[in-house]
């Protein structure tokens, strides 16, 4: 089954289990977020010991994300469009398997560049209940027309 979350858009055609949701809403909060540049709302959605698996850098955690993060939003407007298309939770483990649509355009003019691939995020229910992204890979690539 595949599900389309964009920017804002909420809601889902069937009923959910509470988890499931929780996921959704949390990917959907991070894509917005990502889009806002709000550095301060993704590392509240992170885990403490989150590892990020990116093409061509050795994995990093939380502290080697702000500076990519900042440096790319100070450069550039990030646009990020992601379809889930698969959302599973086993007990306090989640995943998520999208494709996702980055455009980045320079700040200082000049033509965008896409980036398209997938995405493979884990998710960690925390003591408190709350979901927070704990392991997150990708395959974007640039796009060729």
């Amino acid at each position: 089954m595949w599900f389309v979350v964009r920017l804002t858009t909420r809601a889902w055609s069937l009923p959910l289990e509470p988890d499931e949701r929780a996921i959704r809403e949390l990917h959907a909060d991070w894509i917005d977020a990502v889009n806002a540049g709000d550095l301060a709302r993704l590392l509240d959605l992170m885990a403490d010991d989150v590892v990020f698996l990116n093409p061509g850098r050795m994995p990093f955690g939380r502290d080697g994300f702000p500076a990519g993060f900042l440096a790319a939003h100070e450069r550039s407007r990030v646009r990020c469009l992601s379809e889930l298309q698969e959302v599973a939770v086993v007990g306090g483990i989640a995943y998520t398997l999208c494709r996702d649509t980055l455009t980045v355009t320079p700040r200082s003019g000049g033509a965008a560049a896409e980036l398209a691939g997938h995405r493979m995020t884990l998710y960690r229910r925390q003591p408190d209940g709350r979901w927070l992204l704990a392991r997150d890979a990708h395959t974007l690539t640039p796009v060729t027309r």
